[in-house]
């Protein structure tokens, strides 16, 4: 364990009990999160994110391994941790539906000890910032679901974090509004080097704009880490094709095909992406539709991307759930 880290794990396990067996949710996680970075966790769903966020606010504990956050253990100096953090979830619902933004947000800022003339500056401030200003005034049991999440995310920045975590900050919204808050992270972040932020996102195009770096996780386990540079030159190593197919299955059982993104769009029509060591794999696979009576519509070879490491990982894509 070192200080000079902002989130430290190290040999990190959660497993739950389910019945008659044991669930692995996270399964020896070590990471290490610089003071002053976004550091992002990008997988699909299930994959152990949310697990791990929980645990290093210190809603959940550990079953073995440790969790630093500004040298405190979470299993130990929970109280110290819970000063300097926050947290934001996507799709909660937050807040009470009687009172208004500004109440709820007050409200919240009390349980922090923030003094109401501070309170009321920092909501003002913050709400100007994603332009929610307006919204001040309305109902928390009004809001859509994008206002609401703004809402949220001016809860959680409300006390000033050393340390935030943002657990799918950008689920489920529309495009103005994800932008908004992406802008506003990075902003936020920059003005001090003391802030540091931990984002669990399963949007590719997310990860890539706003993490320094990322680490990618699969059934509980971390499978690469590195800055989008790094992971880019891993996919190098691949090669991609854009393949859409009819009358057949996706072939299974070609050794050299890493992982496949195919959606079945209707009954034996797939679209979507192979990757694969070599070009000859993708020639082999194409060749295997042809000889089990399928029928190809579209192929292109592509350039390899992050998407590419990610498939080449996990075997799969982020939409594609098991």
């Amino acid at each position: 364990m070192s200080a000079e880290y902002a989130v430290e794990t190290i040999n990190l396990w959660r497993i739950y009990k389910d019945k008659d067996r044991e669930v692995v949710a996270l399964r020896d996680v070590n990471i290490k999160v610089k003071k002053g970075e976004l550091f992002g966790i990008l997988g699909p769903n299930g994959a152990g994110k949310t697990t791990l966020i929980r645990i290093l606010t210190t809603l959940l504990l550990p079953t073995k391994g440790d969790a630093f956050v500004h040298g405190y253990n979470v299993k130990t100096e929970d109280h110290k941790i819970r000063s300097i953090i926050n947290l934001v979830s996507g799709g909660e619902y937050g807040g009470y539906g009687l009172l208004r933004v500004e109440e709820n947000l007050w409200m919240f800022a009390q349980f922090y000890g923030i003094s109401t003339s501070e309170a009321k500056r920092r909501i003002k401030e913050l709400a100007e910032k994603i332009g929610f200003e307006n919204k001040l005034k309305d109902f928390v049991r009004n809001l859509s679901l994008g206002e609401r999440q703004k809402m949220n995310i001016i809860r959680g920045f409300l006390t000033d974090p050393l340390v935030i975590f943002l657990d799918e900050p950008t689920l489920g919204l529309d495009v103005p509004t994800a932008k908004t808050i992406r802008n506003f992270i990075k902003s936020w972040l920059k003005e001090s080097s003391d802030r540091t932020v931990l984002l669990t996102t399963h949007y590719m195009l997310e990860a890539e704009e706003l993490c320094d770096r990322i680490a990618i996780i699969d059934k509980g386990r971390i499978v690469a880490i590195g800055s989008v540079e790094e992971l880019r030159k891993m996919a190098r190593n691949y090669v991609s094709a854009m393949i859409e197919f009819y009358g057949t299955s996706p072939p299974a059982g070609i050794p050299g095909v890493k992982g496949m993104d195919l959606k079945e769009i209707s009954p034996k029509h797939y679209k979507g992406k192979i990757v694969g060591e070599e070009e000859n794999d993708v020639i082999e696979f194409l060749e295997a539709i042809i000889k089990s009576g399928g029928k190809l519509k579209y192929f292109e070879l592509q350039k390899p991307s992050l998407e590419d490491v990610f498939i080449s990982l996990v075997g799969r894509g982020l939409e594609n759930e098991e």
